[in-house]
């Protein structure tokens, strides 16, 4: 496999896994703790 190849598979599988983070961290069990600042300042 040339080096280019392996690169480039390398950063696409670090940008999927980081995808796949905030989606976890935005609507997983982890995101009842997030607050949302736009709602506590209603008026």
């Amino acid at each position: 496999m040339e080096p280019a190849i392996a690169l480039n598979i390398g950063i696409a599988a670090v940008v999927i896994a980081l995808t796949g983070y905030a989606i976890y961290t935005a609507f997983g069990p982890a995101s009842n703790d997030l607050r949302d600042p736009f709602e506590e300042h209603e008026d």
